[in-house]
């Protein structure tokens, strides 16, 4: 395949995700994996052990009475076979499962290298601005294949649990993370193709009043939604060839631009697998969306200016320019640079940055799944009491 890697500049390769398995090195794979605390957790396999044989143990207290009242005293001789069976097959499951999980992570870590990039089999919680990194408890990243040239990038599974106890949740997204250059405002890109019966399948719904409304085709894919008063800093983000590619590239993920990191994410879909179709497509999204990144790294929150000037004027900042304005001057939407507050003779581009008001969007109350679990509560409540007599 000749898909360019986001991790290097050698061609995309993926043999490693489907060719045989050498036992020889996948075993110096799980040697040094466990030596350098990477690999899977002995810990793992014994709890899975553990849950197989007491499953089995159930399984045979359960057969055994129904042999023994079935067959009489010819039960006695049964019953001990079926042990063995059921331990022999609890013991296999988990060499089975143990072993699927080394040669998962010894393909993906293989598949990383081959593409200049790095493994990771486990994050406990990842700390990361991205709207789904701060919900629940046991927040875990799993199988984070990393890249750093040319900009960091990581593809990776992602989970968290919501509740307790038997009203617990485990909430599962597939989710790659790209570092900008710069800060930007928080927009979001609600995909229209993965909503639901009931609207989005976020985890955060945002004020109307902040959805911004794009020319062509956009607005079919997705729902764009930016701080109140950055519609301009949209704008000039978003141009036509930029939302052609997130259109062509990214339509089946939910986006989100947060602090100096642009997220996709995949809600109850894998990122890292061991499909080779699958990594071709994300490397073409993710080589599409970074080709067009450098209009982004120009921006510069005007606002700021603004804050600068304010400042300067109360003595809270030097009349001297930042070091950026020996560059050329940054030009925001076309408008024009205005000179250093107390150095009328030079340009002064504001610093990389978001003034308060753009670093989050404003959230909205949830009402839609409030009614439709309310509906449902309702709904039990009323067939509970039709048939409680």
């Amino acid at each position: 395949m000749s898909t360019p890697s986001p991790g290097s500049t050698v061609a995309f390769d993926a043999r490693a995700l489907t060719a045989p398995v050498d036992r020889t090195r996948l075993a110096a794979w799980a040697r040094e994996a466990r030596a350098s605390g990477v690999g899977p957790r002995t810990g793992q396999i014994v709890l899975f052990i553990v849950i197989a044989l007491f499953i089995a143990f159930v399984g045979f207290g359960v057969v055994g009475v129904f042999l023994a009242v079935l067959l009489g005293s010819s039960g006695g001789i049964v019953m001990p076979l079926l042990m063995l069976v059921l331990v022999g097959l609890a013991v296999w499951g988990g060499i089975a499962w143990w072993n699927r999980l080394l040669v998962r992570g010894y393909r993906l870590a293989d598949f990383a290298a081959s593409n200049g990039m790095s493994y990771l089999p486990r994050l406990a919680d990842p700390q990361l601005p991205g709207m789904i990194f701060s919900l629940g408890h046991g927040r875990e990243s799993t199988d984070l294949v990393r890249g750093t040239s040319p900009r960091f990038a990581e593809f990776a599974n992602y989970r968290y649990t919501t509740g307790s106890g038997k009203e617990s949740q485990t909430h599962e997204w597939g989710y790659i993370a790209i570092k900008l250059d710069v800060p930007l405002p928080n927009i979001v890109l609600d995909a229209q193709s993965n909503n639901g019966f009931f609207g989005s399948n976020l985890p955060a719904a945002y004020q109307r009043h902040q959805r911004l409304s794009l020319e062509g085709d956009f607005d079919r894919s997705f729902a764009l939604y930016c701080p109140e008063g950055y519609e301009r800093d949209a704008l000039y983000l978003f141009t036509p060839d930029i939302m052609a590619r997130f259109m062509d590239s990214a339509s089946a993920f939910d986006v989100e631009i947060v602090d100096d990191w642009l997220f996709l994410y995949a809600q109850n879909r894998p990122v890292t697998t061991l499909d080779p179709a699958v990594w071709a497509q994300m490397f073409g999204t993710v080589g599409a969306v970074i080709a067009k990144l450098e209009q982004w790294a120009r921006w510069r929150d005007e606002r700021l200016r603004a804050a600068g000037a304010d400042a300067v004027a109360g003595g809270g900042l030097a009349s001297s320019p930042p070091p950026e304005s020996d560059a050329a001057p940054t030009r925001f939407a076309g408008g024009p640079v205005t000179p250093t507050p107390g150095d009328p003779g030079r340009p002064w581009a504001p610093p990389p940055g978001v003034a308060p008001e753009g670093r989050r969007l404003k959230r909205a109350f949830p009402w839609a799944s409030v009614l439709v679990f309310g509906a449902a509560a309702v709904g039990w409540i009323v067939f509970r009491l039709m048939f409680a007599h």
